[in-house]
C-alpha cells in the first residue's frame, strides 16, 4: 500500500509513475478530493468534541451552583447530533479513500523501463547457449508420457484439467529438484520453514493478493472464517511477522519454504494448456528477505543471483529480463524474471520472478523494525521463485532428452536420485 501522506505531497510525481501501471489522473484526483473532504470533517468533528468538552465542565460548574444549565444542555445535545453524523461522515469517507488505496499498485524504481506491457522488457543477460540437436526435440510432456513418468489423463480425470500425476521417476525427480533447491538456499543463509498451506484474508491482503485478484485463487470456508490455498510461499513466509515490531539489529533475515501452489489461472483460459507450465496445483521453493530499506536493491541483485545459481548447477540455459513497469506484479518496484529455455518451443519460459516490494507490502501487513536510534519504520520486503519446481522438470526433461527416448539426469541431482543418471521408459 502507498502511503498516503507522499501520495498528498507529489500528486503530479505520482501520477506520473503510475499511469503505466494503468492508474490514471482522475483516480488520484478523486483519492485526494476524498482525503481533503475526510481531513475536514475529522478537524469540524474534533473541534465540536472539543466544545462538547468545554460546555460540559461548564453545566457541571452551573450545576455545581444551583444554576439553569438546560439552554446548554439542549445546545450540547444537538451538538452531539453534529459529531454523530459527522462521524458517520468520516467513517464513510475513510471507506471511500481506503477502497482505492488499497487498489493503487507500487511504484516503479526508476532504473524500470517504462512500458505498459511485456513489450517493454529488456533483457539483460543471458547464460549459456542452448543446445544443438541432431534429432527434433520432443514437448516436455509428450517425454514424460513415453518415459510413463507423467500422466495428465488420470489427472484430469480425477481432478479436471491442468492436474497431473507424477509416477515413479517422475515423483523422485521432482523430489530431487526441491531438495536440491532447498539445501543451494540453506547454504546460503535461507532459514528453512514449512508454512501453513492454508491462511486468512488478512495475510492475503498483506501481500497484496487481496482484494485486487480474489477470482486468481481458491478459496473454502472453514465453520464461517475463509481460508484461501496459498497461490504461492511468499504470502505465509512474508505474513510471517505481520503486525511486529522487529528488532533490526536482526535484519536482514532470509526465508525459504517448499510448498504446493493453488491457482485457478483466470484469465487464462487457451494458454499453456498442455503440459507442466501452467498447471492448478505446482510445488514452488520460495524464497522472501526481510531487509533495510537502504540494502533492498542490492537485496534484490543477491536474490536474483540465488535464483540464477540453481540453473548454473543444473546447467540449463536461461536469461534475464526486468520487467516493464506496466508488466511487473501489482506490489512490486522492479522485478527480474528468469526465463529457461525449452528446446521444444524454441523460447525461453518463465521459471523465476524475483521481486522488491520496498514497503508496499510491508504497509499493507504492518511488518516494521526498531532502527539503531529507537525509531519504529517500516522496512522492505523481497521475495522469488527458486524455482516452480514443475517448470524446472519440463526444462530438464527438454533440455537433456536424448533420441532413443531417455533423459540424463542433470549431475547435481545424481546425488539426490540415489545414483540413477538416465531415465528411461519401463517396458
Amino acid at each position: 500500500m502507498l502511503d498516503l501522506k507522499l501520495i498528498r505531497q507529489r500528486p503530479d510525481w505520482i501520477k506520473e509513475k503510475l499511469s503505466s501501471r494503468g492508474v490514471t489522473a482522475e483516480e488520484i484526483d478523486e483519492l485526494l478530493g476524498l482525503d481533503e473532504q475526510r481531513r475536514a470533517k475529522i478537524v469540524a468533528d474534533e473541534n465540536l468534541k472539543k466544545k462538547r468538552n468545554d460546555v460540559s465542565e461548564q453545566i457541571a460548574q452551573i450545576k455545581r451552583e444551583k444554576g439553569d444549565a438546560s439552554q446548554a444542555i439542549k445546545d450540547m445535545r444537538e451538538v452531539g447530533a453534529q459529531i454523530k453524523q459527522l462521524d458517520q461522515e468520516v467513517a464513510e469517507l475513510d471507506e471511500k479513500v481506503t477502497y482505492i488505496l488499497v487498489r493503487l499498485p507500487n511504484i516503479p524504481d526508476d532504473s524500470v523501463p517504462v512500458g505498459p506491457n511485456e513489450d517493454y522488457n529488456v533483457e539483460i543477460r543471458k547464460w549459456a547457449t542452448p543446445r544443438e540437436f541432431d534429432f527434433e526435440p520432443k514437448a516436455h510432456w509428450e517425454i514424460g508420457e513415453n518415459l510413463g513418468i507423467l500422466d495428465f489423463e488420470r489427472g484430469a480425470k480425477v481432478a479436471g484439467a491442468r492436474f497431473v500425476y507424477y509416477k515413479g521417476f517422475g515423483a523422485k525427480l521432482e523430489r530431487a529438484l526441491y531438495n536440491f533447491m532447498l539445501d543451494e538456499h540453506s547454504k546460503e543463509g535461507y532459514e528453512e520453514v514449512i508454512p501453513p498451506y492454508l491462511v486468512n484474508n488478512d495475510a492475503m491482503f498483506g501481500t497484496s493478493q487481496f482484494p485486487k485478484f480474489t477470482e486468481d485463487v481458491y478459496t473454502v470456508i472453514n465453520e464461517g472464517d475463509p481460508l484461501t490455498l496459498i497461490p504461492t510461499a511468499e504470502v505465509p513466509l512474508t505474513n510471517y511477522y505481520s503486525h511486529e515490531i522487529i528488532d533490526g539489529a536482526k535484519l536482514p533475515i532470509y526465508l525459504t519454504a517448499l510448498t504446493p501452489c493453488f491457482r485457478s489461472e483466470a484469465g487464462s483460459a487457451g494458454r499453456d494448456t498442455r503440459g507442466l507450465i501452467r498447471l492448478h496445483q505446482f510445488n514452488k521453493v520460495e524464497m522472501v528477505k526481510y531487509v533495510k530499506p537502504e540494502d533492498s536493491f542490492n537485496e534484490l541483485e543477491k536474490l536474483t543471483a540465488d535464483a540464477e545459481d540453481i540453473l548454473k548447477k543444473l546447467k540449463l540455459p536461461y536469461h534475464v529480463i526486468t520487467l516493464a513497469s506496466g508488466d511487473a506484479s501489482f506490489s512490486s518496484a522492479k522485478t527480474y524474471d528468469i526465463e529457461v529455455w525449452l528446446p521444444a518451443q524454441n523460447t525461453y519460459r518463465e521459471i523465476s520472478s524475483c521481486s522488491n516490494c520496498t514497503d508496499f507490502q510491508a504497509r499493507r501487513a504492518q511488518i516494521r523494525y526498531r532502527d539503531e536510534n529507537g525509531k519504529v519504520q517500516y522496512l522492505n520486503t523481497l521475495n522469488g521463485s527458486g524455482l516452480a519446481v514443475g517448470r524446472t522438470v519440463a526444462a530438464i526433461l527438454e533440455n537433456y532428452q536424448n533420441e532413443d527416448g531417455s533423459v540424463t539426469v542433470p549431475e547435481a541431482l545424481v546425488p539426490y536420485m540415489n545414483g540413477v543418471t538416465k531415465l528411461i521408459a519401463e517396458n
